[in-house]
């Protein structure tokens, strides 16, 4: 694959010079706009007397203006695009740089009862998905955040082939993203769908024939009328007429195109997402099941949505004063075009909530192939049945600058419990958060942050960071004692758990933390739990020459010149230099 640093500063430039050569060209045409709008008007003033020329003159004149500015649109849609796609290059050449805490970090999605989403730095500022995100739709956002929670440990394998095909098409999934960052949807896919799905039509083949009767026997009295064979103010009373009839359906008429206006765009965003998906040839299982999904139909999903789309398109140009006069008044056109929307709607409202959740899929899924591509020095675990859960070379924290990363190798074997002791600011926090972050990766699918892994697939839950709630009356010890009562009854329902404790029963005395945090870690032992502790009280190191599944390890700190030296690397032993008087004294705090 191409380096990620050299693509983005080349795709950067490619669109800036597209951008501006669309700028031109529209510029052009606005030129070109201005004068057939002035020679129109110029003619029809000096034939005006013939009124027969200067209707000529002006239809001849509105249809180069109309499609000058279809042009025009279609430009400006084109050049919007390559903004866009300007945008997500520096936004990538940024966030390589360590520059992405001013993105949306998630901190919606943190909740305390869950298994780890508030423990190990997944959600909020300077968080793995702030950044890792690069949803464009608020229902891929969701998908994501589901999949980075859903401590799901089936068909991992399934999704690293997707991802891993889908870090190789950068430039499509920059393409996706620019196209489904063109439109804010203020409604969610959700109501829109369940809007689809209740809709009651109220139109029928009888008003749809009426209105194609209607247009052409309009067509036929225009004819006579401008020949004069007929007088020209039965036009007049005939558009009346058609006024009136189309009065008859006006309030539901004005309800469905209320629906409308807020879905079109949605619609036809999600038809160019839809053909992006159609059109290309994946390998991967995980993206040609979702790609079957839109193809289970004789037409292509995204004809069906670019018809519905059109569709909306025509029923919204009643807006336009002129348009829902004559088009109503000689045509009966909002009569026909609601008949349209009602027959796309009963025969593929079910069909809808299919296509939105691959769209939804495709985008969640863009992010971690971005973040795959952004990272291609990680590598994907090996997923294996050994009795070791965890075996990872040079295993470090992804957020971390690799220049300045000191990483440790891990190697932890089914039902084994660590304890891992050390200094203050040692690692030990850092280290708990490596090796959660690497088994929420891993699940995903993604490539961990090491040279070279196996994994046993494992569920992850933790207890790192328990608070007190006023709102709940409990205060910070019960708030924890809940937490572990938690754990403990997880694990006892399912032993596929890795646990993480990060300094546990910290609001009681050192003597009970002591008893306590011994007894808890013997019932994990006892419960056959794997996972990791980190802890300051070194005689719970003591526990390793009683219970053999127990294992002592610690991050080390030297005091060299009366300066504090850490190397941050994981040993296998007890921790015997604490640093908490000297750093008292050095901070001149006694």
């Amino acid at each position: 694959m191409q380096n990620p640093d050299d693509f983005y500063k080349e795709q950067l430039e490619l669109n800036q010079i597209a951008s501006k050569r669309l700028f031109k060209q529209m510029s052009l045409l606005s030129t070109l706009r201005l004068s057939v709008f002035i020679l129109a008007a110029v003619g029809i003033y000096f034939t005006f007397e013939q009124w027969q020329v200067a209707t000529v003159i002006g239809v001849l004149g509105i249809a180069i203006f109309l499609f000058l500015l279809s042009r025009y649109t279609d430009l400006k849609s084109k050049r919007a695009l390559h903004k866009r796609l300007v945008v997500i290059n520096e936004d990538e050449i940024k966030i390589a740089s360590g520059d992405f805490h001013d993105r949306a970090d998630g901190a919606q999605f943190q909740n305390p009862k869950h298994f780890y989403s508030l423990d190990i730095d997944l959600f909020g500022k300077g968080s793995f998905f702030q950044f890792l995100n690069r949803t464009a739709i608020k229902e891929g956002t969701e998908k994501l955040t589901q999949q980075l929670l859903a401590n799901d440990i089936s068909h991992i394998e399934n999704r690293q082939e997707a991802i891993q095909e889908l870090a190789s098409l950068p430039k499509w999934r920059q393409n996706y993203l620019a196209v489904a960052q063109g439109v804010e949807i203020e409604h969610s896919a959700k109501s829109t769908i369940t809007w689809l799905k209740n809709y009651q039509p109220f139109l029928g083949k009888i008003q749809y024939a009426l209105s194609i009767g209607f247009s052409m026997a309009s067509i036929v009295l225009l004819v006579l009328g401008i020949v004069e064979i007929i007088p020209i103010s039965i036009i007049g009373y005939w558009l009346l007429l058609g006024m009136g009839i189309t009065g008859v359906y006006l309030k539901k008429i004005n309800i469905l195109a209320q629906h409308t206006e807020q879905a079109k765009d949605t619609f036809r965003q999600y038809a160019l997402l839809l053909n992006a998906i159609e059109t290309s040839e994946f390998n991967s299982e995980l993206l040609k099941t979702k790609q079957k999904l839109i193809q289970s139909e004789n037409r292509k999903a995204s004809d069906i949505f670019s018809q519905f789309s059109k569709a909306l398109d025509a029923l919204d140009n009643r807006n336009n004063l002129i348009s829902a006069i004559l088009g109503n008044g000689y045509f009966l056109i909002d009569i026909r075009n609601s008949y349209r929307i009602e027959q796309w709607i009963t025969k593929y409202a079910d069909k809808v909530e299919d296509w939105f959740e691959v769209v939804t899929f495709f985008d969640a899924y863009n992010s971690f192939g971005n973040y795959a591509f952004n990272h291609q020095d990680f590598t994907y675990p090996k997923i294996t049945n050994e009795p070791t859960t965890i075996s990872a070379e040079a295993l470090g924290h992804p957020l971390l600058n690799s220049e300045k990363r000191v990483d440790s190798d891990l190697e932890l074997k089914e039902e084994q419990f660590f304890i891992v002791t050390g200094a203050n600011m040692a690692g030990k926090s850092t280290f708990l958060r490596s090796v959660a972050l690497y088994i929420v990766m891993a699940n995903v699918g993604l490539p961990v942050c090491a040279k070279e892994s196996k994994y046993k697939p494992i569920k992850l839950i933790t207890s790192m960071r328990t608070t007190d709630s006023l709102t709940d009356d409990s205060s910070y010890f019960f708030s924890e004692l809940t937490r572990l009562k938690f754990v403990v009854d997880t694990i006892e329902n399912d032993k596929n758990y890795f646990v993480i404790l990060d300094e546990i029963l910290k609001g009681t005395n050192s003597t009970d933390k002591a008893i306590g945090s011994r007894k808890f870690v013997e019932k994990l032992v006892k419960q056959n739990a794997t996972g990791i502790i980190a802890t300051h009280d070194l005689s719970l190191t003591e526990i390793e020459k009683e219970l053999e599944a127990v294992k002592n390890y610690y991050f080390d700190a030297e005091i060299i010149n009366d300066e504090l030296y850490f190397d941050y690397k994981l040993k296998q032993g007890v921790c015997q230099n604490m640093n908490a008087s000297f750093l008292l004294k050095k901070m001149e705090i006694v």
